[in-house]
């Protein structure tokens, strides 16, 4: 089995031991950091996000192999900075005003990150005037926002209306998502993108700026 095969291996399993383990032995036979990711990583995060989907996975599955992908991008991240690699884009997530739930979003920085892409994640219960502060400081291409109780899903639209008002939703795309979200809701309030699960706002982050 090559390194990328290992890697590709301890991901899907979800052993971060394993896994930092397999990445620390690439790195030390010559692997490219990139390799790694876009070789193991990101392959691992698309098949555990496919199999959830048919049902074979499970929310514990998913989480183990997150956790197994953090573990990865602790190590790789020095490496990385110093090829001075370009991510595959910008996000920020964060779980509304209102609402402690993090389960979803941990998982969706999780696959973003094993996808390539830069992830500020802002934590749980995020007012709309800190997601205007980041997107004018960081310059996303996306922002995500969470909620898991049909009373935090008011703080999504005024989100969006923070950002209206500031000057700055035209400049960054809005995905939400969690259980109680629908696409219609998405429609209503003026969001960009809606997700049902984790694997799908990979997607509709891919989609919407094109990576």
């Amino acid at each position: 089995m090559d390194a990328f095969s290992r890697v590709y291996e301890s991901v899907l399993k979800g052993d971060p031991q394993q896994a930092v383990t397999a990445v620390r032995q690439a790195l030390d036979g010559g692997a490219d950091p990139l390799a790694l990711i876009s070789r193991g990583v990101t392959p691992a995060m698309k098949e555990a996000g496919r199999l959830f989907e048919q049902g074979e996975y499970f929310v514990p599955e998913l989480l183990v192999a997150a956790q197994a992908t953090k573990a990865i991008f602790e190590v790789l991240r020095p490496f990385l900075a110093r090829t001075s690699a370009r991510p595959a884009g910008r996000v920020v997530l964060g779980t509304v005003r209102g609402d402690m739930h993090d389960i979803g979003k941990n998982l969706v920085a999780a696959m973003l990150e094993g996808g390539g892409f830069e992830v500020t994640d802002l934590g749980v219960n995020v007012a709309p005037d800190r997601f205007v502060a980041v997107v004018r400081d960081t310059q996303p291409q996306v922002i995500g926002l969470s909620a898991l109780l049909t009373t935090t899903m008011s703080a999504m639209g005024e989100t969006i209306e923070a950002l209206r008002a500031a000057g700055l939703r035209q400049q960054v795309k809005v995905v939400i998502g969690g259980a109680p979200v629908t696409a219609d809701y998405a429609r209503s309030i003026g969001a960009d993108g809606y997700a049902e699960n984790a694997a799908g706002a990979v997607e509709e982050v891919r989609r919407l700026i094109g990576a």
